[in-house]
């Protein structure tokens, strides 16, 4: 019975994934893009259409269209490329090798990406055939197809949207940060060993890698909404998730501070001594514990704003902030004594409270409502300047110089 009841939630992430759906969709594609070729193409197996259906199905509508382009540029350029050099040579070694650095040269100055070898496999393919010019165009005929295919599956049954797996990236990073946030108080009233302090650093400078990954995530979500007919509001949707994950990435950076100071303080107060006295201990530890909340609570405030009503999660957010800056002014009170009783560490006091207040600063309302218009506007203005003519004339019609465009 268990296992029946996993499998509908495992064949639900399966459908999710997007080296599952990559597999499929690639399949199918190329499995369709040579039953076309093989109509179209005069050669016995035509196999430049499947494979050029496999690089240009991608994810997400936005790279099968860019990819399209750029493969069927890279493999007309090095067929053309190959006819010319036949003309004046056969095929030897140093011709092989001449037309290679030609073809390389070329990728780069005709800017097809990942594609520049295509130029230069497409070049050597058709130089070596014996049937040249019934090859060359034989091969562009079959990329054409390769590239149709490709699109047109992915017109057909457009690809899925990734905001939703982005968005759960998100709210995972803003738990491993809460995660950690928790395990540094727990240890703010026992003594600490400088190791265990260094280890809960080195814990926070890994989060850097896990960004990494949310990153490369986000930038398919982003690329998913382009041109996708079923997100109405594409440029809202880029600009929240982005938005929240730079502000979250910021506060990785903030958390490593702190774990930092907490192990300059290790160092100074020895491995048998507390950090803090109990008082100290238990300020600081709600206050950590309302900041690891507040985190959640804006990680999963991102996310909502692109699916679901977001004042719940608003409400939960501002209610974690305040009582994370009452308990941080209560801290800041009995730190102030004890800095007049013993001034010896007070720069690494003083830090810890100002490190807390960039983190509440960076997840404040008003602060991300602010940064969210100013990031709409920025991409409004740069995609109204992207318009072309049109935007051109727009600004003669309001009397505006045309050099302003720049």
């Amino acid at each position: 019975m268990p296992r029946i009841l996993s499998s509908p939630s495992a064949l639900s992430r399966a459908r999710r994934d997007p080296v599952v759906v990559q597999t499929l969709r690639g399949t199918v594609a190329a499995t369709l893009s040579y039953a076309v070729a093989e109509q179209l193409s005069s050669q016995p197996a035509p196999l430049t259409a499947p494979l050029t259906t496999l690089l240009v199905v991608q994810v997400t509508l936005f790279s099968t269209l860019t990819t399209s382009a750029r493969r069927v540029v890279a493999v007309v350029a090095g067929v053309v490329l190959a006819i010319g050099f036949s003309s004046v040579m056969g095929l030897s070694w140093w011709s092989l090798g001449l037309i290679i650095l030609a073809s390389l040269t070329l990728g780069q100055f005709i800017r097809v990406g990942e594609f520049v070898q295509e130029v230069a496999i497409s070049a050597m393919l058709v130089l070596g055939v014996t049937q040249l010019a019934s090859q060359a165009w034989d091969r562009v005929l079959e990329t054409l197809i390769g590239a149709g295919v490709g699109l047109s599956f992915n017109l057909l049954f457009a690809p899925p949207v990734w905001v939703e797996s982005a968005g759960e990236s998100i709210e995972d990073l803003a738990r491993r940060v809460r995660q950690l946030l928790l395990r540094l108080g727990e240890e703010l009233d026992s003594p600490t060993p400088v190791a265990r302090a260094a280890e809960r650093l080195h814990e926070a400078r890994r989060l850097d890698q896990y960004i990494a990954e949310v990153d490369a995530a986000l930038r398919q979500a982003e690329d998913s909404v382009r041109l996708n007919p079923r997100i109405s509001e594409p440029l809202l949707s880029r600009v929240v998730l982005r938005t929240g994950l730079d502000t979250l990435e910021i506060c990785v950076v903030v958390v490593r501070v702190l774990a930092r100071s907490l192990t300059d303080l290790a160092k100074r107060r020895g491995s048998d001594d507390p950090l803090f006295e109990p008082e100290i201990a238990a300020g600081l530890r709600d206050v950590l514990g309302h900041l690891g909340g507040a985190l959640v609570s804006f990680g999963v405030l991102v996310t909502t704003q692109v699916s679901r009503d977001a004042e719940g999660a608003e409400e939960r957010l501002a209610a974690e902030l305040r009582a994370a800056w009452s308990s941080r002014d209560h801290v800041a009170e009995l730190l102030l004594r004890q800095v007049q009783r013993h001034p010896a560490a007070w720069q690494l006091h003083g830090a810890l409270l100002a490190e807390v207040d960039r983190i509440l600063d960076e997840l404040d309302l008003e602060h991300r409502t602010q940064r969210l218009m100013e990031e709409l506007d920025r991409g409004g203005s740069q995609r109204r300047s992207r318009s072309g003519p049109l935007a051109r004339v727009r600004r003669l019609a309001r009397g505006e110089p045309l050099r302003s465009a720049r």
